[in-house]
C-alpha cells in the first residue's frame, strides 16, 4: 500500500470534514466547521494556482491518500507569512529581577508579555492523522512533505518557520491555562474561544486580551503546571520538530499555553538535506527507503519509496514512481527517512 501527499481540492471537504470531527478539540486549524473549511480548501485552492514566486497571505491545505484507492488518511497545513491580516499574538516567558537592600534579597519573578514577535513568519500546523492510519511512517510523510513543499518554493515563504503545538485539555474539553489566565477577561469557555477563534479570527484578541505583563505567581496551580507542555497526543510531534532542528524559545500560545517551536527555514533538516536527482530507467530497487517528492504548485506530489543511485541517476521503486508520476528522465528531490 502506498500513500501519497498532495495538494487538497475542494471536493476533500467531505473527507476533511469528518477527520475534523476527530479532533477532540483545541484543534484551531482544523475545525469541524463545514463553511470554515470550505473557505479553507477555496484559499489553498487559490494559493496552489497562484504561480508567481512572490510572498503572499497563503494557505496550502496538503492531504494524505491511498494512492489505489483515493482514501484520505490525513492532512497538513503551511502558512507562508502569518499576521498578514490581523496581528499575530504570542505569549513569551520572561523573568524580571528585583531586589531589595534592605532585605538583602534578590527576587526573580516569572512574567508572561504578550507579544507579535513571530509576525511575518511561516508556519507549519494542521496535521491530523485518522486514528486508523497512525503507524508506518504515516505522520512523519505527512509532516516531513510540508519542508520539502517549502523547499521546493522557496521564494513563497518566509526566514522562518513556527510550529504551534496544542497545549493541554482536560477530560472535559477545557483548558487549565485558559480558566488560569485569558478566560478572565472574555467571559466565554475555552470551547467557545477556541471555536470562535477558528471561525472568525484573532481581532477579538487584540480588542479585549490586557496588554501588560502577567507575572505567573498569580496564574493557578494549575495553569502553571501545563505553560508550555504540549498536549499527549502532540508528544511525538514535537519530538519530530525537534529532530527537523526547531527549538522552543520560549513563547507559548496565548490560548491553551501549548509551546511554540521556532527554526530557521533554511536549518530545516529536510530542507537543508534534501538533494536534487533524475529518475533513472529501472523499477527493481533494493536500497534505502527515502522520502521523495516532485512537482510544484498543484502538481506537487510526495510519498515514501526506495531509491538506488545509478551513476549520475537515482532509480525509484516502482509503486512509488507511479504514485509520483515520475517517468525515467524526469526530476524528483529526495532527503534520507
Amino acid at each position: 500500500m502506498t500513500f501519497v501527499v498532495r495538494p487538497s481540492r475542494p471536493a476533500d471537504i467531505d473527507a476533511l470534514y469528518e477527520m475534523a470531527k476527530l479532533t477532540g478539540g483545541g484543534f484551531t486549524n482544523l475545525p469541524p466547521d463545514r463553511p470554515a473549511l470550505d473557505a479553507k480548501l477555496a484559499r489553498s485552492a487559490e494559493a496552489f494556482a497562484r504561480t508567481d514566486d512572490t510572498p503572499g497571505n497563503d494557505l496550502f491545505v496538503l492531504i494524505l491518500e491511498d494512492a489505489e484507492t483515493g482514501r484520505v488518511a490525513g492532512t497538513a497545513q503551511i502558512f507562508s507569512c502569518v499576521g498578514t491580516l490581523c496581528p499575530f499574538y504570542s505569549y513569551r516567558l520572561g523573568t524580571l529581577s528585583q531586589s531589595s537592600r534592605e532585605l538583602g534579597r534578590t527576587f526573580k519573578a516569572e512574567m508572561l508579555s504578550l507579544t507579535t514577535d513571530y509576525e511575518g513568519s511561516s508556519e507549519v500546523g494542521g496535521l491530523f492523522l485518522h486514528p486508523r492510519e497512525r503507524a508506518g511512517g504515516l505522520g512523519l510523510l505527512l509532516a516531513r512533505s510540508r519542508y520539502l513543499f517549502i523547499r521546493q518554493h522557496r521564494a513563497r515563504f518566509a526566514q522562518r518557520v513556527i510550529a504551534e503545538l496544542r497545549g493541554v485539555i482536560d477530560e472535559s474539553g477545557g483548558s487549565p491555562f485558559w480558566d488560569g489566565l485569558a478566560g478572565k477577561f472574555f467571559g466565554m469557555s475555552f470551547q467557545e474561544a477556541d471555536e470562535f477563534n477558528a471561525t472568525h479570527g484573532t481581532q477579538f484578541i487584540a480588542d479585549l486580551m490586557p496588554k501588560h505583563p502577567v507575572y505567573l505567581a498569580m496564574l493557578t496551580d494549575a495553569a502553571r503546571h501545563v505553560l508550555g507542555l504540549p498536549h499527549p497526543t502532540g508528544r511525538a510531534a514535537m519530538r519530530m520538530l525537534e529532530k527537523e532542528g526547531f527549538a522552543h524559545e520560549g513563547y507559548v500560545d496565548i490560548f491553551d499555553g501549548g509551546p511554540t517551536m521556532a527554526a530557521r527555514t533554511d536549518q530545516i533538516v529536510t530542507i537543508r538535506d534534501a538533494v536534487e536527482a533524475t529518475r533513472a530507467r529501472g523499477d527493481t530497487v533494493t536500497g534505502e527507503t527515502a522520502l521523495l517528492a516532485t512537482g510544484r504548485f498543484d502538481r506537487f506530489r510526495a510519498a515514501w519509496g526506495r531509491i538506488e543511485r545509478r551513476d549520475t541517476d537515482v532509480a525509484i521503486d516502482a509503486a512509488a514512481a507511479q504514485a509520483l508520476g515520475l517517468a525515467a528522465g524526469d526530476p524528483f528531490i529526495h532527503v534520507g527517512r
